[in-house]
């Protein structure tokens, strides 16, 4: 006689982490964690945030990238700001360095989860637009997560776990987030490297519209141009055949 009694304790297995994910989630918004990732924030701590990374670099950078980590894991919107951030207290040379390790081990830890519970291979039940979304996919991997990382128009978290519905490689995954998430990392970093004297005068740090400014989109779309590249070399090849 078969025993079946394992089936719900797998399916509790298999969706736990999805739901300890969730449930972090609603208690960084029941604490009131987004005021915490602000301009404002980042506004009345500066002085405090300044004294305490010259004290304790080491620390502070470890910690910033854990927390990031963190954040991005559970899928906070606008965990970005931490970027400024980032900025803001360890500079350029540290800072990007700081976020896209952060960042990378946080979107990794949401797409295995995702990947986990979900399965992959569960988009491909969506439609005739996500099987030949995942057949492009399959054909030129590398090329369409790079490009998926690069477009600005994708919110980070749900980029994160897209992915995780096709049967991505992980290391593939990895690659493309290090790399791909660099070009914006670079630019909020920046910024956050530069609005010292902004946040000390209390003047407002205009962020609308920052990933599409020409001086920031232009040498994004190009390198979209570039990653297009494999795909529309096979395409050509095909039709050569």
């Amino acid at each position: 006689m078969t025993d079946i009694t394992p089936e719900p304790k797998s399916n509790l297995k298999r969706f736990l982490p999805l739901i300890i994910i969730a449930a972090a989630l609603g208690v960084f918004f029941a604490l009131g964690g987004p005021k915490y990732i602000s301009l404002d924030a980042l506004r009345d701590n500066q002085a405090f945030l300044q004294a305490f990374v010259a004290e304790n670099y080491i620390l502070a950078l470890v910690g910033f990238i854990a927390l990031y980590a963190v954040l991005v894991a559970i899928s906070v919107p606008g965990a970005g700001f931490l970027s400024i951030f980032s900025g803001f207290l360890f500079g350029v040379k540290a800072g990007v360095p700081a976020v896209v390790i952060g960042a990378t081990i946080g979107a990794t830890v949401i797409f295995l989860v995702a990947r986990s519970a979900l399965g992959a291979g569960l988009a491909a039940k969506a439609g005739p637009f996500m099987r030949k979304f995942e057949q492009g996919l399959q054909e030129n991997e590398l090329s369409y997560l790079f490009i998926l990382r690069l477009v600005p128009i994708f919110p980070f978290f749900i980029v994160n776990i897209v992915p995780a519905l096709f049967d991505v490689k992980v290391r593939n995954y990895v690659l493309t987030t290090f790399f791909g998430i660099i070009p914006g990392s670079l630019v909020y970093v920046s910024v956050g490297n530069g609005i010292g004297d902004a946040l000390a005068a209390g003047s407002d740090v205009a962020l609308s519209g920052l990933m599409f400014r020409p001086a920031v989109i232009l040498p994004i779309i190009g390198l979209i141009l570039l990653s297009m590249i494999p795909v529309a070399y096979k395409k050509f090849s095909k039709k050569k055949i």
